[in-house]
């Protein structure tokens, strides 16, 4: 099988960033990168709101998040007025989980595809409401119709009052049957809380046709938005009883103004995000798509070489769109978190190259990302220091 050709370089999107140079950036799921611009946008909305705090809080602001809020919806393909702007998704999971009014002896049901910090919220909550969590074990390999075969026959019908599930899995990178699942959720009428963390600005229109009762996902991956900026998606049924986590003075407002008030929040990265997706539509933003996904795919072919893995056994993301990759690395190499943060930390030490070393299901895998500002050079570069860091432990 052959190695696949590395897509050819945007010219120029390199420089929309401020990245170190001197450092290969191979981790753009974690927390993304600002081009330039938008940052400079974002400034100067701080320097509004710095030249006269009252003014900017208190003349018009929340008209200014609902007019972003439209215009972010509409990009994901989500209602605008069904949606509300929160910091990031672990912030719009833990609305949700304190929301639908779980009590002792309901269950919520994810994936031990799931990520750390939701289950970390899963498991508050339920210790808070006397609820209990369940995690369904899917294999990496598992094709669409599995997934969803093995998420249907875990669901308790009367008991599972919430399932909480990835649209795009982050430790492992795998796109799952969304809008299957949801389906077959609804046929047992349980709801669907769908942790969309990397699909906004990778996948196309990720809320439209899902049917999810909620959907969160982060702008400021991959959709270049200020770090803190995400969209919580609700159906109709239960906009009523969405909650914040903090009241603020737009309570009796309703969803989602509710949601979005927050007081002296810094609002400058909801406000700024428009700038993010005007960046991603002057690269074209089917180009970036395809540019991101094709050197994620070579960098996860090439690295894999080196490590001595086989083709068939590199994990298959489940879809063309899909910017994460993942390796797996030597038996026994980051078999922890501690283990697979300390060799993540080596790596970024003394090869220059940052990267996410994630530990699951007691095996250590390297997870590569594409974005714009990448190069092939850089994961060949890798691939061949690589080796010689692992055979160092």
């Amino acid at each position: 099988m052959s190695v696949p050709q590395p897509p050819e370089p945007i010219p120029g999107a390199r420089l929309l960033f401020s990245l170190d140079p001197a450092v290969s950036h191979l981790n753009h799921g974690s927390f993304g990168a600002v081009p330039i611009g938008v940052q400079r946008a974002q400034q100067r909305l701080r320097d509004e709101m710095e030249g006269n705090p009252l003014r900017f809080f208190t003349q018009g602001l929340v008209d200014r998040i609902a007019h972003t809020r439209r215009h972010l919806a509409g990009f994901l393909g989500a209602d605008p007025d069904g949606s509300a702007l929160v910091g990031n998704t672990t912030t719009g999971v833990a609305v949700v989980l304190q929301s639908v009014g779980l009590r002792a002896g309901d269950e919520v049901l994810s994936t031990d595809h799931g990520y750390g910090a939701v289950s970390l919220s899963i498991q508050r909550e339920c210790r808070r409401t006397g609820a209990v969590s369940r995690v369904l074990p899917i294999p990496l390999a598992a094709g669409d119709e599995e997934i969803v075969q093995t998420v249907r026959a875990g669901l308790r019908p009367g008991r599972t009052k919430l399932l909480v599930v990835d649209q795009l899995t982050s430790a492992t990178a795998r796109l799952f049957p969304i809008a299957a699942i949801v389906g077959a959720a609804r046929e047992h009428g349980v709801p669907v809380l769908v942790d969309a963390a990397h699909a906004p600005g990778m996948l196309s229109t990720p809320v439209t046709g899902i049917g999810a009762d909620f959907w969160v996902g982060n702008l400021h991956k991959w959709a270049y938005a200020p770090r803190g900026t995400a969209l919580l998606a609700v159906a109709p049924q239960w906009r009523d009883r969405i909650e914040p986590l903090v009241v603020s003075w737009e309570q009796d407002a309703g969803f989602p103004a509710r949601i979005e008030w927050q007081a002296t929040l810094d609002y400058t990265p909801w406000l700024a995000a428009p700038a993010g997706l005007f960046t991603m539509r002057s690269l074209g933003v089917d180009r970036v798509r395809a540019h991101n996904a094709a050197l994620a795919a070579y960098g996860q072919r090439v690295v894999g070489d080196a490590l001595g893995v086989p083709p068939a056994d590199l994990p298959d993301p489940g879809g063309p769109e899909v910017s994460l990759r993942i390796i797996p690395l030597p038996a026994g190499v980051g078999t922890t978190i501690d283990a697979a943060r300390a060799l993540q930390t080596r790596i970024g030490e003394r090869l220059a190259t940052e990267v996410a070393v994630m530990s699951w299901n007691g095996r250590g895998w390297l997870r590569l990302t594409g974005q714009v500002y990448n190069a092939a050079g850089e994961y060949e570069r890798l691939a061949a220091r690589l080796p010689a860091l692992l055979a160092q432990r």
